[in-house]
């Protein structure tokens, strides 16, 4: 891989330790992708967790010096300061999240603690080469706006924003931008949850290969569909690239989504049945329920008024705490609005620059909870907690009396 005199002189440690290590990272990365050389970038995100490897790798930098010569927006930890207001964690498990939130502010992030960056907080161009991790970030950013970022590690992202640069391969190149396989789309998408459900088709369907999608009917899908979409086909599966007839700007025609190759036979038809069948398998616990969870990825405004139309002024159950997990200005929006004060009312809670995978939501693990978003599930059970998958009008009904039918 070729490097600049510049580069080379950080590869020697020549401007100190921390962006060493971060372009041995790059350096390392390039030559296992056989990578040409390193691009620069205009944009990072970074995945940040509050769990231990990353927090370690962003200390590691800070110890030798390094700073981010593109300040990179960030992943959500917890809220910390609101959020053992309300339930406990341990002493290891905050400290840990402090020391996260002060590494990140020393090496110069942008404390956005928000997992959805190109929406409204890192919004890139097309054609524009970034380094974003998260794995609902990078279909978005590529797919719907159709910028160029590969799928990043928050280790790599952050390498990249110290060093303002990216290794040249993968979805930076044209050739590899292109669809590897059709399927055809002839089912009704109502709402946001209804194209959750179609990415996690997509995503089982496509694997790692770069879906093109074919409409029947003619569709126009908002961002939050878009990044739902995205975040589910990247959960069921590992899509970091998408293209929509006639809808995302690389792919104005079937013709320009395959970048000039020779169009495929449809490796599949979904149907309304096919998505059906794909919310049966998602869907099938009852029960009674502690835990009603929306936000992942992170809700915008005008999903948070959705809620509040369908609780219609009826209360949550007792025996259960809804939480909606949002971008922190969405927050203070519904605050501004009175939005927020409404819901808590009714018994529903928001909260900023928080993630659902985080120590802070342990003292519902080994019950029932109820979710609009597989991804959030997948992420929920893995930490001990059953998580049913239902559309956000059945999530209120739920909520409402306290049990799934």
């Amino acid at each position: 891989m070729f490097l600049t005199d510049e580069e080379k002189r950080i590869l020697d440690g020549a401007e100190g330790a921390g962006k060493q290590k971060a372009m041995e990272m790059l350096y390392a990365l390039g030559l296992t992708f056989d990578a040409e050389k390193l691009i620069p970038i205009k944009r990072a995100h970074v995945a940040l967790s509050g769990q231990e490897g990353d927090t370690y790798w962003c200390e590691l930098l800070v110890e030798g010096g390094a700073t981010c010569a593109v300040p990179p927006t960030t992943n959500p930890y917890w809220n910390t300061d609101y959020l053992t207001k309300f339930y406990d964690v341990t002493k290891e498990e905050l400290d840990l999240a402090n020391r996260t939130g002060e590494a990140y502010r020393k090496i110069g992030a942008i404390l956005t603690y928000h997992c959805a960056p190109g929406v409204c907080s890192n919004v890139p161009f097309l054609g524009e080469h970034i380094a974003f991790s998260e794995s609902s970030a990078t279909p978005y950013v590529n797919g719907a706006l159709g910028a160029r970022s590969n799928r990043e590690s928050s280790i790599s992202a952050l390498a990249a924003a110290v060093v303002g640069k990216t290794p040249y391969y993968g979805y930076h190149l044209d050739e590899n931008r292109h669809g590897d396989i059709l399927i055809e789309v002839d089912a009704e998408l109502s709402e946001c949850y209804d194209w959750g459900i179609l990415g996690h088709c997509i995503g089982e369907m496509a694997g790692s290969l770069d879906p093109v999608l074919v409409f029947k009917n003619k569709v126009l899908p908002s961002q939050e569909d878009f990044l739902y979409f995205g975040a589910e086909a990247a959960t069921s599966g590992a899509v970091a690239m998408y293209h929509m007839v006639g809808i995302t700007p690389e792919a104005f025609t079937l013709e320009a989504a395959f970048g000039g190759k020779k169009v495929p036979a449809p490796a599949a038809l979904i149907t309304n049945k096919t998505l059906k069948d794909q919310e049966t398998k998602l869907t099938a616990a009852t029960g009674d329920i502690n835990l009603v969870m929306l936000g992942c990825p992170h809700y915008t405004y005008s999903q948070i008024l959705e809620i509040e139309r369908l609780f219609a002024g009826r209360k949550v159950s007792h025996n259960t705490a809804f939480w909606i997990l949002a971008e922190s200005g969405a927050v203070e929006l519904a605050e501004r609005s009175r939005l927020r004060q409404k819901l808590e009312l009714l018994g529903v809670r928001m909260v900023g620059n928080t993630c659902i995978d985080e120590p802070c939501w342990k003292s519902f693990e080994g019950s029932l909870g109820v979710t609009d978003s597989p991804k959030c599930a997948y992420y929920r059970e893995r930490r001990g907690q059953p998580f049913a998958i239902r559309r956000l009008s059945e999530c209120v009904e739920a909520a409402i009396k306290g049990r799934l039918d």
